[in-house]
């Protein structure tokens, strides 16, 4: 979990979103993930009786939340095929070797897949696996090459990048409970979100999917969890952070570029930073947008008419700025 997986971020979104439902009062219903986060987030096994609320269960938990739920009976007799229907496509969507490099990034970007399995049909296993990581990095190993400069060099106002309004985007007041940060990126099927002070415009921080880990794992912060709000998270996960000299995004701060930046140095940066996302602020520091790793390869693709036929119709909906 610590080590921040694409197995893991799926995982702790599941928990962070149980959490949040929970110590918010939503009833959750349902069987394997959702279930074993709710039940451990009430600090209590199936077979211990009624669930503890929010505040009685935290004072009663001696360790962390992660401690909690390893020791519950849901942990222990939960199977992967219990939760295996959460996913988009089951068992996955996947790739072969014979497979166009075009199909591959309409895949995770247009179609909003973030990791693709590449198979061989015939041996029956699973070769390699595509992030949209993996693509950033193989563009920023092509500075230098003629066509990767011509296009790099060109600015992100002039490929229409942010694509997201500022009005659209999606953020969190450093004011609110960092649980409702959570929630919002399980509801909006997104992997981060800005932490905004002021009047709103300022981002004075980014929250990920996968720091909901220190939520889980870290008693001192654990403690808190039903009030510690979105500044006092990032505050309390960098102090930890230093004292265990640790790194992680978060420890650097908000990572902010400008819309006159170009595509080459934005690439450069998610690349180098080992980041999903970048925020665009203007002169004065206020938001204006993200771009995400899906935006910089959708700018590099077109799918044909009817490329796929009728395969995605009705089962994969696309997001309203996909065709930008």
């Amino acid at each position: 979990m610590m080590a921040g997986s694409a197995t893991t971020g799926f995982t702790a979104g599941g928990l962070a979103a149980a959490v949040g439902a929970v110590t918010l009062g939503t009833t959750i219903s349902g069987v394997g993930g959702i279930a074993l986060a709710s039940a451990a987030a009430a600090g209590v096994s199936s077979a211990a009786g009624p669930a503890k609320s929010g505040p009685e269960a935290a004072a009663s938990v001696g360790g962390s939340f992660f401690e909690t739920l390893t020791s519950s009976e849901f942990y222990k007799k939960t199977k992967v095929g219990d939760i295996s229907g959460s996913f988009r496509w089951a068992p996955f969507l996947a790739l072969q070797n014979s497979d166009s490099f075009l199909t591959m990034l309409l895949l995770l970007s247009q179609y909003r897949m973030k990791s693709l399995p590449v198979v061989d049909l015939g041996e029956g296993k699973i070769e390699n696996i595509i992030t949209q990581s993996s693509v950033v990095h193989m563009l920023a190993e092509c500075v230098g090459l003629p066509w990767f400069e011509n296009w790099g060099t060109k600015k992100l106002s002039a490929l229409g990048l942010p694509i997201m309004k500022p009005d659209r985007l999606v953020k969190v007041s450093e004011e609110e409970p960092v649980l409702k940060a959570f929630q919002l990126m399980r509801k909006k099927g997104i992997g981060g979100i800005p932490v905004v002070g002021g009047r709103g415009r300022k981002a004075i921080g980014n929250i990920s999917i996968r720091d909901v880990q220190y939520l889980l794992t870290t008693p001192e912060i654990y403690k808190d969890y039903r009030s510690i709000t979105a500044k006092g998270f990032l505050s309390s996960v960098r102090n930890y952070l230093a004292e265990h000299q640790e790194t992680s995004p978060m420890s650097r701060g908000l990572i902010a570029c400008k819309r006159d930046d170009t595509i080459k140095d934005i690439i450069l940066r998610l690349d180098s930073e080992q980041i999903h996302r970048i925020y665009v602020v203007d002169e004065e520091e206020n938001l204006e947008g993200v771009i995400t790793l899906r935006d910089i390869i959708s700018k590099l693709v077109h799918e044909p008419p009817g490329y796929f036929g009728d395969f995605f119709d009705g089962v994969v909906p696309l997001p309203q700025n996909s065709r930008v």
